[in-house]
């Protein structure tokens, strides 16, 4: 059998020895693509984690008592969140605290702040991110930038459908806006939609009002 014959019966073979070096170099690439992620992740990401959540501690406590400075700035003892968001970006922990923070701010008075946070927070927790888009709404109505405030609570209103109490709420909060601002027809509509989608929520038993204020006036 001829070396010519030989050689086309194992082309991988030959690829390989062709091209020895080059894969080789992108093994090593590889490799050295491979540990540096683990060294990242185990090393470095994973320990910024853990103390990132540590000091999330003291500031979720204070969170649930409304007690909003000590939440931000901490108590001299223990960091607040603007510490973690600064000191641990990129970590779960800075991202929740951006929510606390924002919720934070938005009760004390500071809006923009309040926006600020909120909107560069994101999470897969449905509740909660529909109370993110609604307090975003909150905080762009006391800053009477009313077009804004719309758009967020219809987002706030949508986001999470299958919550009665949250959808109900937010959707109201953009309709009763609306009609603030003399949009009666869009605002009726959307009563109609929480009377249709949610007529078991508190919103829901009170539409009927709404609708028929908004019905009955010339």
């Amino acid at each position: 059998m001829s070396e010519t014959h030989q050689s086309e019966k194992h082309p991988f073979l030959d690829f390989v020895k062709n091209n020895q070096k080059a894969l080789t170099t992108l093994l090593v690439i590889i490799v050295i693509a491979l540990g540096g992620y683990f060294g990242f992740t185990e090393l470095y990401q994973k320990p910024r984690e853990a103390k990132a959540a540590d000091a999330m501690f003291a500031a979720e406590k204070y969170f649930a008592q409304d007690s909003s400075n000590l939440v931000l700035n901490g108590d001299g003892t223990n960091k607040g969140v603007l510490y973690v968001i600064k000191e641990f970006s990129g970590t779960s922990a800075a991202n929740l605290a951006k929510y606390y923070a924002g919720i934070s701010y938005f009760r004390i008075g500071d809006f923009n702040k309040s926006v600020e946070c909120l909107k560069d927070f994101t999470t897969n927790a449905k509740q909660v991110q529909a109370i993110a888009y609604g307090t975003t709404g909150d905080a762009y109505s006391e800053l009477k930038k009313n077009d804004e405030a719309i758009a967020a609570y219809k987002k706030a209103g949508t986001y999470f459908p299958e919550d009665d109490g949250i959808s109900s709420e937010y959707l109201f909060r953009a309709a009763l806006l609306l009609e603030t601002l003399g949009k009666n027809e869009d605002a009726l509509a959307i009563y109609k939609d929480i009377k249709a989608k949610y007529p078991k929520s508190e919103k829901g038993f009170t539409a009927d009002k709404y609708i028929y204020r908004l019905q009955v006036q010339p």
